[in-house]
């Protein structure tokens, strides 16, 4: 099947996050079926009470205690929710050798040249095993891709992790951290300030702990990034219920994005001493951390039998990204790991997401390749 008219029946399947995956699961099934692939899912129930499955297809081996692989593919299959107003946002449009849709670039495109590149070979001729992995919930903090490395049902020595990178293939990435952060203070009359405290001044003076806390870190560096150090961000801030009221609450985000090498709980144990020196200031101070998220980064090394490859096969000498993929999580499967896809992350997640049709085309002619080298 053309790589494009497999893209168009992905993009119809709408997998955004919050729903069940089933339908995009089942698809992807019958294909790998097609092909002889042995597949299994690996499923579990969300806290909404969706099932959400990982999928693993294999050629070459089977299942089994110790099953191991030479060559994985890796591709997420939930989306970011889209506008309504968008309303061909699960209908494939091409405009101006542009592919518009919903997941086209991030990470449906990259999942379509997979399948395409997989249905020129006769699995008979595979001399080393091979492995599509497609997971779900990474948009909501790549979940399935933990679930599978926690499981560890198989073991991978190298991996291609489709993200929309331009086809460039990125060898490293940083890490992904929250914490959500309650301030309490007492409500009053805002004319009798002295009868409450203010949770919002609280907040305040901690915000600025931060601030310090951003500055030194920036001394822990890796020259391979722009930024070359661990970045962070208080980027919401809510707090008190009217202008004359002494604020009883305030709640902050901190994300931090750490580089790879770093423990991903340095920043939050920072964090933790800046709240015991405010209470040590102010014995009432009173605060709540909730840590949701503590992603590692990942690096592979340049002298990577991957890198090289890729770096060959795209023209592109292997570089490094500031947002978070799975990759981390492949390699606790044991894998060298590569992000690399057709598409640029600038227009994933927006109204009007889209992917080079010449991109798409010469992914599928990436991966062939890779099958190729590692797996013929």
């Amino acid at each position: 099947m053309p790589v494009q008219e497999t893209l168009a029946q992905l993009v119809a399947i709408d997998s955004v996050s919050s729903h069940s995956n089933a339908a995009i699961a089942d698809y992807l099934s019958q294909r790998c079926e097609a092909m002889k692939f042995s597949v299994r899912r690996f499923s579990y129930v969300d806290e909404h009470g969706m099932e959400k499955i990982n999928l693993i297809a294999l050629a070459g081996c089977e299942f089994g205690e110790q099953t191991e692989v030479a060559l994985a593919l890796v591709g997420h299959t939930d989306t970011v929710p889209f506008d309504p107003a968008w309303a061909d946002a699960t209908t494939l449009k091409e405009r101006e050798g542009k592919l518009f849709g919903r997941g086209a670039c991030d990470t449906k495109g990259f999942i379509a040249a997979a399948l395409s590149a997989m249905e020129r070979y006769s699995l008979d001729h595979l001399r080393r095993p091979l492995a599509l992995i497609f997971t779900c919930d990474e948009e909501i903090g790549l979940r399935g891709a933990k679930y599978l490395a926690q499981l560890k049902p198989l073991r991978v020595k190298y991996c291609i992790v489709g993200e929309p990178t331009s086809l460039r293939p990125i060898r490293a990435g940083k890490g992904y951290s929250l914490a959500d952060v309650i301030v309490r203070g007492h409500e009053a009359h805002s004319a009798y300030p002295a009868l409450g405290t203010s949770a919002i001044f609280r907040a305040a003076r901690l915000i600025t702990r931060i601030e310090s806390i951003a500055k030194e870190i920036t001394s822990e560096q890796h020259p391979d990034f722009d930024p070359p150090f661990t970045t962070l961000n208080v980027g919401l801030v809510k707090g008190g219920t009217a202008k004359n009221v002494i604020a009883g609450e305030c709640r902050l985000t901190l994300e931090w994005r750490p580089i790879p090498g770093q423990d991903p709980a340095h920043v939050l144990r920072l964090l933790e001493a800046a709240v015991a020196e405010e209470t040590r200031l102010d014995p009432e101070f009173e605060c709540e951390i909730d840590a949701s998220r503590s992603d590692s980064g990942f690096e592979t090394v340049f002298g990577s039998s991957l890198v090289s490859f890729l770096e060959n096969a795209t023209g592109y000498a292997a570089e490094t990204v500031s947002f978070g993929t799975e990759a981390a999580q492949m390699m606790l499967l044991g894998s060298e790991a590569v992000v690399l896809g057709p598409g640029d992350i600038r227009v994933a997640h927006r109204t009007g997401e889209f992917v080079p049709k010449n991109e798409l085309e010469r992914c599928t002619e990436i991966i062939s390749q890779a099958i190729n080298e590692f797996c013929c």
